[in-house]
């Protein structure tokens, strides 16, 4: 044991550690370039994944030229609209005195548990968790504009 821990250990060349470090360099480099691309992708979601999900929705909503409101409030035009402030719904007191603008990242709190973002709300829907699913709903729903029309772009 002693022969063992005794031998020595042999020594890297200068050129050897700044190589090591250059590949380690470059590695780290491109990570960070890609990073970037990499949450942008994640961040647009899948508009057909999204149609998927969107499933559990149509129960109680409805998105698109023909859309009306039934037991919820239409989708159509959904980002960038007041909580409350669809015509001819029937909205809880709670959710018409929210103070709420819908965009992405309030959507994205109330879809994951609707009664704790707005208590009172008439919304039963236990919740959504799975980020990735919130993401491609979030792309199908921008697709839509007020009138229910698919945009080129979300």
């Amino acid at each position: 044991m002693a022969k063992l821990l005794s031998k020595p250990r042999p020594r890297l060349k200068r050129f050897q550690v700044r190589e090591d470090l250059m590949r380690l360099l470059f590695a780290v480099t491109a990570l960070a370039a890609l990073a970037p691309g990499l949450a942008f992708a994640q961040a647009a979601g899948d508009p057909a994944a999204g149609e998927k999900v969107y499933t559990a929705c149509r129960t109680c909503h409805q998105i698109g030229p023909t859309a009306k409101n039934a037991i919820g409030p239409i989708h159509n035009g959904l980002f960038g609209r007041k909580a409350g402030s669809v015509p001819g719904y029937q909205y809880s007191e709670a959710n018409k005195n929210s103070g709420l603008t819908w965009d992405e990242a309030t959507f994205r709190e109330y879809i994951k548990d609707p009664k704790a973002k707005v208590p009172g709300t008439k919304m039963v829907y236990p919740g959504l968790k799975d980020e990735q699913k919130i993401t491609d709903l979030i792309a199908y729903i921008k697709q839509f504009d007020a009138n229910g029309n698919k945009t080129a772009t979300n």
